[in-house]
């Protein structure tokens, strides 16, 4: 019986077919990004029969949870990825070891100290979002947040070890194994999410805390999987006694590229949090359980252009290690090309059908954080193609290390475009919600044009050509 072989090996990357080796290895990832997304639709769904409150606690638990993944996880998965495929295409094996025992040493450094620092900080950080609009929030909606928060930061350094973990594995071309890691993670999730949150016999209910609870330990349980893999030696022995050299240049390495993604997704995530402080202000609780459910829905469709970005990214990496420098520029634009169709599709379908999904998720939502749901939904899918497009051009510059080029990107999408609209239409011209919810798409089209010439401009002076000469160092 035929069975598919999601394993590429460095001379599928570098030299087999193009498309095959996006589709193989980006095939188990947006599986696994899909599985990621269950995750938080099956809290979604259980929260949304406890109560709405427990959806908008979620709702507004999640910039700062978001915040937090931003600096804890970022630099150790993107260094991590791109530095260790850069070295296997240059066949450093050696090298490449040492760099992913140096990712493991950020990813439990980072997760440690910024879990234990979200942990203090989740009661003055909830007051302070509440303190926008404080008629507009239930006295149980802060409570419900501090707890949901409190127990991912406890769990965070786990977790970060596990996404660390994936980042070596999806670099030496093994998505496969990432894909199970994250499958047990979402299983273990859905078997607990009801037993901790309503409780069962001798089992007490924990509510929010709960679905916390069983996020944390369906990531550790991901993240042992994965442990095992390497430590039995998958792809030929990702780990030896070299990889645990503390070995100072090898972390500056790893940091300096994972960083700049790392300050990039924490600014996204700083405007997203004053985007919520704004929805308070201006919509009150229907207003952020439209902005949640509509951000959840919207999360699956990001799934294609996620799973594409991290193959691009490995494919790219591994091809200027090997001096491929065309097949890295054509890798670059195969995938927006197929990333930017494929969520145009499912915009389509979103913009069709948006009172089905918005009702899927939480059918207990009032009249009014229905029809706001449908409305973002809605303007969100005008953007979708332009969201692909993003994803595939940052892949192209960070496969290169050009993680800088994405950051500033990224600043200027959501500093300079995203949170002006947002604010002043929300707030000062009195548009409303509608103010928020068109700020989302336009930033998005915006940055996907900037980067497409910046890009083409830049693979055209040389780029490729300079990232190349020192990928394999």
């Amino acid at each position: 019986m035929w069975r598919p072989n999601f394993t590429l090996s460095p001379a599928d990357i570098t030299d087999g077919p193009l498309l095959r080796a996006l589709l193989v290895l980006s095939t188990p990832l947006l599986v696994q990004n899909f599985v990621q997304v269950v995750v938080q639709i099956v809290d979604l769904i259980f929260l949304g029969r406890l109560s709405g409150d427990a959806v908008a606690a979620v709702g507004l638990a999640a910039p700062a949870m978001a915040l937090l993944f931003s600096l804890s996880i970022f630099i150790p998965y993107v260094g991590t990825q791109i530095r260790v495929s850069q070295r296997i295409g240059g066949d450093n094996l050696a090298g490449a070891r040492q760099s992913f025992g140096a990712g493991i040493y950020i990813a439990l450094g980072m997760g440690v100290l910024l879990g234990a620092l979200a942990f203090v900080a989740a009661r003055p950080l909830t007051s302070l979002l509440v303190s926008a609009n404080p008629m507009s929030v239930d006295g149980t909606v802060p409570a419900m947040a501090v707890a949901y928060l409190g127990v991912i930061a406890l769990g965070l350094p786990l977790i970060a070890l596990g996404d660390t973990l994936e980042a070596g594995l999806v670099a030496w071309g093994d998505s496969r194994a990432s894909l199970w890691m994250n499958l047990t993670a979402v299983v273990v999730n859905i078997v607990l999410d009801p037993l901790l949150i309503f409780g069962y016999g001798p089992i007490e209910g924990f509510g929010v805390a709960g679905a916390a609870l069983a996020t944390v330990i369906g990531y550790t349980t991901g993240m042992g999987l994965g442990l095992v893999f390497i430590l039995r030696g998958r792809n030929g022995g990702m780990l030896s006694d070299q990889s645990f050299v503390f070995d100072v240049a090898e972390l500056r390495s790893i940091f300096s590229v994972g960083l700049p993604t790392a300050v990039q997704q924490s600014a996204n995530q700083i405007v997203r949090l004053i985007i919520v402080v704004v929805v308070f202000a201006v919509g009150g609780v229907a207003g952020i359980a439209a902005y949640v459910v509509g951000a959840r829905v919207a999360s699956v469709a990001f799934i294609p252009a996620q799973g594409l970005q991290q193959a691009a990214q490995s494919i790219v990496g591994q091809n200027l290690g090997a001096k491929n420098l065309t097949r890295a520029k054509q890798t670059t634009w195969l995938g927006v090309r197929l990333a930017a169709g494929g969520l145009g599709l499912i915009g389509l379908v979103q913009w069709l059908f948006p009172v089905a999904l918005t009702t899927l998720f939480v059918p207990e939502l009032s009249a009014d954080s229905l029809a706001l749901s449908v409305e973002y939904l809605r303007i969100l899918a005008y953007g979708y193609p332009a969201l692909g497009a993003i994803y595939l051009f940052q892949a192209g510059f960070n496969g290169a290390s050009r993680t800088k080029v994405s950051m500033y990107a990224s600043l200027i999408q959501y500093w300079g475009v995203r949170l002006p609209i947002a604010a002043v239409g929300g707030l000062v011209l009195t548009f409303g919600m509608d103010a928020v919810f068109w700020a989302v798409t336009l930033s998005n089209i915006a940055a996907a044009v900037g980067l497409g010439v910046y890009f083409y401009h830049s693979t055209s002076s040389g780029m490729f050509k300079r990232a190349s000469a020192s990928a394999a160092d």
